[in-house]
């Protein structure tokens, strides 16, 4: 069922091996206005990412790792999120949130040139070489009151169709949003605080690979937003700082959940994942 495991390291991990290896950007994010952080969504010295079309597979394979890290690692906190399940919609479909929009449209592809510039870390990262960044923040959703807002409201306040994804000024998802685009009494189609237009950035290199799930948790729900790439600072804080100055979703998102993480560089047969820190 493609069972995946994604291993990463927090900055207290990595300060107990040698603080000298820590990268600037491991550790707490800058503080963001909007945020309300809880402790017991945030943080962490290591993480796993258990992915599958199934949950037969992720159930099992969760109930081995709790087994073998038991002896020295206490559990800090859990999520489980889910995207559609495979074969509900045609290879290549972008998912849905909760809130019913398609989420994740303009996302790096590995076609792209850039790409690796923007996702791995290279020779100069030393034991985190071939690894990765990844920020993870844990967004409720409050939904009850995003029902409430009619049809025009929810897509003024994303830029985007809610129907197939489309940008208000025209064309299909994938088309290129006009964000200099009017209508008829010359106010901009895509509203300035949008979010999409705040979530954009003209410097190419502030792209993040993003990677998010729905979650649901008694009466709670909202999204698990991951992302990698090579330098949160750089990459990440400043989309988040123009979304926290001014994005309309606010009215219905809060960010309860914050952590980054070291992604570990990958293995050859023989080896052990983490061997290029810990030797």
């Amino acid at each position: 069922a493609r069972l995946t495991v994604t291993v990463g390291v927090g900055r207290g991990l990595v300060e107990r091996v040698d603080p000298a290896r820590l990268p600037a950007w491991l550790g707490p994010l800058p503080a963001f206005n909007r945020d309300q952080l809880d402790s017991r969504f945030s943080g962490g010295d290591l993480l796993l990412i258990l992915q599958s079309d199934d949950l037969l597979p992720i159930a099992h394979a969760a109930r081995m790792f709790d087994r073998d890290l038991r002896s020295f690692a206490e559990p800090l906190w859990s999520q489980q999120g889910f995207r559609q399940a495979r074969g509900a919609e045609s290879d290549g479909t972008t998912m849905r949130n909760l809130m019913g929009q398609v989420d994740g449209t303009v996302n790096p592809s590995p076609d792209e040139e850039d790409f690796d510039e923007l996702l791995w870390l290279g020779a100069g990262a030393g034991w985190l070489s071939g690894g990765s960044a990844f920020v993870l923040r844990r967004i409720r959703m409050e939904l009850d009151t995003w029902d409430m807002v009619d049809r025009p409201g929810r897509e003024q306040s994303v830029g985007r169709r809610l129907a197939d994804g489309a940008p208000l000024t025209g064309g299909d998802e994938r088309t290129p949003v006009d964000f200099e685009a009017k209508n008829a009494l010359g106010f901009t189609v895509i509203p300035s605080a949008a979010h999409i237009r705040r979530a954009h950035s003209v410097d190419p290199s502030e792209r993040i690979v993003r990677r998010a799930v729905n979650y649901t948790d008694g009466q709670e729900s909202g999204l698990l937003f991951g992302c990698y790439q090579r330098d949160p600072l750089r990459q990440f804080v400043p989309i988040q700082r123009r979304l926290d100055e001014a994005d309309m979703l606010n009215e219905w998102i809060t960010h309860t959940g914050s952590a980054v993480f070291a992604i570990l560089p990958g293995f050859k047969p023989g080896g052990t994942i983490g061997e290029s820190l810990l030797a």
